[in-house]
């Protein structure tokens, strides 16, 4: 049985999206949706989503509709989450409420969250249900995790469980529904398909710190957008959380007089920020929570019921993605 390399599946993938048609008017509604699904990115949940089925059954491409729902799905929510945030760049690109306006970026990103449930529907009717169910289960918990994430602006007691919390529901569910849902589709047994689940949210908290991570040490070029926004913006991160946690009674002094501050040099609070979480070890402390996690979601893969050999390639994905500078 032939498993195919994630580079196969990320070209499947894009291929797809690449050849969709719009051919519903106005034009001026779907040239955005076009626009940032022509944008690549990693394409992580739908290629995971294939590698999970490829355990199991050859022909990956035979859920190319269901794989390529989930990355609709997602980019619909960085449609908004980059009007709420105020970004101006994603993948080193505009944002669509930058080269467009926020009435688009808001009406675009609500027909791709219906786009998402049409491309999910294409998929076998015996597995509709439970496509479903999961798929609208984790869009729920991914709309909480953005409210708990706004709602996290106006606090500065938040702690390390609820900022876990926080990620897991706004970005690891993600990454465990294409897991699960992959295993659905190649009729897995259940026990491996809610491994799988587990996997892929264990596999999500280190993804999103890592992401956490490169903001403040990644280089812009590489990363695709602006590194510091987070800085910039006084988002809890479970890097500042530490540092709220651990700075001494001057660098506590200086971590609050930049958070407090309104008026600003962004790049000169970012050095500021940056130095602080050299000095108290935040760095050191990200990486062993990021390896952490990783290593929670071998120890879930190791309970899958496939052959070793058989996850090499889901495997090498998860490494190459953990150790990535983007």
């Amino acid at each position: 049985m032939k498993n195919c390399t994630a580079s196969e599946l990320l070209k499947m993938v894009n291929d797809y999206l690449d050849a969709l048609p719009y051919e519903r008017k106005p034009a001026s509604l779907y040239e955005p949706i076009k626009y940032v699904l022509s944008l690549g990115g990693k394409r992580i949940r739908p290629v995971m989503m294939l590698l999970a089925y490829n355990l199991y059954k050859e022909r990956p491409e035979d859920i190319l509709s269901s794989a390529c729902a989930l990355e609709t799905y997602h980019n619909y929510t960085l449609l908004h989450d980059d009007l709420m945030d105020h970004a101006s760049m994603r993948r080193g690109h505009q944002t669509v409420h930058k080269r467009w306006d926020e009435n688009t970026a808001i009406l675009s990103g609500d027909s791709m969250l219906v786009l998402a449930y049409e491309r999910l529907a294409l998929c076998a009717p015996d597995k509709l249900k439970a496509v479903l169910d999961l798929f609208t289960e984790t869009a729920l918990q991914i709309g909480e995790g953005q409210q708990y994430d706004m709602d996290f602006e106006s606090r500065n007691d938040v702690t390390e469980e609820e900022y876990i919390e926080m990620i897991r529901l706004k970005t690891s569910v993600l990454l465990a529904c294409a897991a699960k849902m992959g295993a659905i589709l190649a009729d897995a047994p259940d026990a491996d398909a809610d491994n799988l689940y587990r996997f892929g949210e264990q596999f999500g908290l280190a993804f999103q710190l890592q992401d956490d991570f490169l903001d403040v040490y990644g280089d812009p070029k590489v990363f695709g957008k602006n590194i510091g926004g987070d800085i910039v913006s006084n988002k809890k991160t479970y890097m500042l959380i530490k540092a709220y946690g651990l700075a001494d009674g001057q660098q506590l002094k200086e971590l609050q007089k930049w958070i407090s501050a309104t008026a600003f040099d962004p790049a000169e609070k970012i050095e500021a920020i940056t130095r602080l979480y050299n000095e108290i070890g935040i760095d050191r402390l990200a990486n062993e929570k990021i390896n952490f996690y990783f290593e929670q979601s071998q120890r879930y893969l190791a309970l899958v019921s496939v052959p070793e050999e058989r996850k090499t390639e889901l495997v090498n994905y998860m490494n190459e993605m953990l150790h990535r500078q983007y």
